[in-house]
């Protein structure tokens, strides 16, 4: 059987592409969870946005009632 350099024969081979698996996927949830906190917080920011805007049109509305 031929090796490639750096590789190393039977179970301690398996073991490293065990190692690097587990890596990857720590790796990807890692991301896959900071995408989804910042999605969310970049939503609720969209909605506070909003929500700010209507109190301070509603606000103009009244202010303008009352100086009538």
């Amino acid at each position: 059987m031929v090796f490639a350099p750096g590789e190393k024969p039977g179970p301690e081979q398996d073991e490293v592409k065990l190692q690097n698996a587990s890596k990857q996927i720590v790796q990807t949830a890692i991301l896959q969870a900071v995408q989804q906190v910042s999605q969310e917080s970049q939503q609720k920011e969209k909605r506070t946005n909003s929500s700010m805007s209507l109190q301070l049109e509603r606000g103009k509305l009244t202010k303008k009632h009352e100086k009538k």
